[in-house]
């Protein structure tokens, strides 16, 4: 597995094969300003969409010839192929892809929502999930996982950076669409001061439905991006008005 990756981008901390690439970009290395300095990625973000086309520019540059399977992410469980989606005249709504195909990369968008790498111990399958409370309530994790077509338990998992549990206040809906499909996850949400709120722990809710999948090789998790200004973007802490990351996973051979 790649450890030396661009700027200060995220390396995932697994023990991938030898032929799996993948990070998650940070607001280091591109060219936008202000609210979305530096690195957005992001084409609806209300950025000057020329700054976003020389950060993804840039983003091309470092990935050795992979091409970037963008998807339109709609907050469900539809998972594509990455090959589909390259070939594609414009980024299918999902919120998912896997890949069989070297040099092309699954990538979902952040910023705040937790972004999941996925890959199996013989290299030849990976895959990417846009993880937000909607996705992860929907099944997005679980469709990825049987969309690889490969047994569970040679699949690992990487949590991404999202929103941690000390920054994501939610209502009693969201509490109750995880409660309605998983009796046993009330452990992942704790009263806040205010009735009928609540703190929500996107990574312990993840690791539980991974679980129930079948995958039990997780890693990662534990950054914020509400808590890390400089480092992450995030909707949340910026009310709207920010960038996006972008995580990555693709195989070389």
């Amino acid at each position: 597995m790649m450890t030396s990756v661009p700027f200060d981008w995220l390396c995932p901390d697994w023990p991938a094969p030898p032929t799996v690439r993948a990070w998650t970009t940070t607001r280091t290395g591109g060219v936008s300003t202000g609210a979305f300095a530096a690195m957005n990625l992001g084409l609806h973000s209300g950025d000057e969409l020329a700054r976003v086309a020389q950060n993804r520019a840039i983003l091309a540059e470092h990935m050795h010839g992979a091409r970037i399977a963008w998807l339109e992410q709609v907050h469900g469980a539809q998972v594509v192929t990455a090959e589909t989606a390259c070939a594609a005249a414009a980024p299918p709504q999902a919120d998912a892809s896997v890949a069989t195909t070297p040099q092309v990369a699954c990538a979902v968008m952040t910023a705040d929502c937790l972004p999941v790498l996925f890959c199996e111990t013989s290299g030849r399958v990976v895959a990417a999930a846009h993880a937000g409370w909607r996705s992860l309530a929907a099944g997005v994790l679980e469709a990825t996982v049987a969309r690889m077509a490969v047994p569970p338990q040679t699949v690992m998992a990487w949590l991404g950076p999202a929103i941690g549990p000390q920054a994501f206040e939610v209502g009693e809906d969201v509490r109750r669409a995880f409660l309605a499909e998983d009796a046993d996850c009330g452990a992942a949400f704790v009263a806040a001061a205010t009735p009928g709120k609540w703190w929500a722990d996107l990574y312990a809710l993840a690791r539980r439905r991974l679980a129930r999948a079948g995958v039990t090789q997780v890693y990662g998790g534990g950054l914020c991006t509400v808590a890390d200004k400089t480092r992450f973007f995030s909707w949340r802490r910026d009310a709207g008005r920010t960038g996006r990351m972008v995580s990555l996973i693709w195989t070389i051979s």
